[in-house]
Parts: C-alpha cells; sequence; structure tokens
C-alpha cells in the first residue's frame, strides 16, 4: 500500500492536501507541544464514506476524508509530500465528534527493523500507546469536551477490512464503484 505523507514527526503543524490546488496546505498548529510519533498522512485512492462507517459503531458518517496512515519507520524521514511503501499491520478506530475516523498504522515496506511485523501485535505495546495518546489528544481545546474517543485497536484483519471499505467509498464517490 502506498501512504502520501502529510506531517513527520518533526512538525510542529498540521497540514493536508487541498482538494482543489492538490497543493499542501497548512490546515492549523498543533495546539500540544506533542509532535507526531510516525510519519502520517493518507492511503490514495481512498474515501471514508458510508462503508467506513458501518464498520464504527456509534459512527453517523465517515469522515468525508481520504483514510488516514501512520507509516512507522526505523530510519528519520524528514521531508512530507513522499509517497512511501507502507505494510499494514493494524488500526485505531477513532469517533471524532460524531465521524468513523481510523488511523491506519504501518511500517515502512523494507525497512530492516520492521521487516517482520506482520500484526499490531508485533510492535512494541508503548509505541501503540503513543499513538492511541497523540490521537486521543492531538486536537484538544483546554477547558473544552474531548471530542475525539478512542473506540478500540485492533489488527491487521480488521484493518485490511477498513482499507477495502475506503477504497470501494472512493469508487462509489467517483461513480465507478458499487453504490452503498
Amino acid at each position: 500500500m502506498n501512504a502520501y505523507i502529510e506531517i513527520t514527526p518533526f512538525d510542529l503543524i498540521k497540514y493536508e492536501v487541498d482538494q482543489t490546488t492538490g497543493y499542501l496546505r497548512v490546515d492549523r498548529p498543533l495546539r500540544t507541544s506533542a509532535n507526531p510519533p510516525a510519519l502520517y498522512g493518507f492511503i490514495p485512492r481512498t474515501y471514508c464514506g458510508a462503508r467506513v462507517e458501518a464498520l464504527c459503531p456509534g459512527a453517523a458518517r465517515g469522515d468525508g476524508d481520504p483514510l488516514d496512515i501512520c507509516v512507522i519507520s526505523e530510519r528519520p524521514i524528514s521531508r512530507s509530500e513522499v509517497i512511501v511503501p507502507a505494510r499494514i499491520v493494524g488500526g485505531i478506530q477513532l469517533l471524532d465528534s460524531g465521524e468513523a475516523d481510523d488511523k491506519i498504522i504501518s511500517v515502512l515496506e523494507g525497512d530492516y527493523v520492521w521487516q517482520d511485523a506482520s500484526d499490531l501485535t508485533d510492535l512494541p505495546q508503548i509505541l501503540v500507546e503513543r499513538l492511541q495518546h497523540y490521537f486521543a489528544t492531538y486536537k484538544l481545546v483546554p477547558g473544552t469536551e474531548a471530542q475525539i474517543t478512542v473506540q478500540r485497536v485492533y489488527g491487521r484483519g480488521h484493518a485490511a477490512a477498513v482499507v477495502q471499505a475506503a477504497i470501494a467509498d472512493y469508487g462509489a464517490l467517483l461513480g465507478s464503484g458499487p453504490q452503498a
């Protein structure tokens, strides 16, 4: 699977690809002092719509964005706006203001340290905890209630189902796939 990287662990600004121009734009400065614990971006040609929503209990809809992905790499990659080959190992199911907002977790394909990782259980628990904490808190505004809840953490099998659902949602969005 290819991942388009928008943010590196060295960024304190949230960037997103502008859907109209295709350029990377500043979405917002990150409010907390926490840096992203991994490369962060999206899986091209995916969309979180009705099929992704159906996989997230309590979701009123998909978030309407491409499917998010984190890529773990032993070597630091300090540059964004790159395509990274990634192998999916699991994911984090988030509910963000009522929207399904899964974060797929992957490892850099060909990485010498993570080359044998094939499921979330192959990663150190502390790394998974850091990813959960980051996504549970990265939008926090002091004095307000959290709008994000971590529903669960899941392994490769469910992650593959979420990716396939997002690919099908993308096809339906373009009118080239089955309708929901």
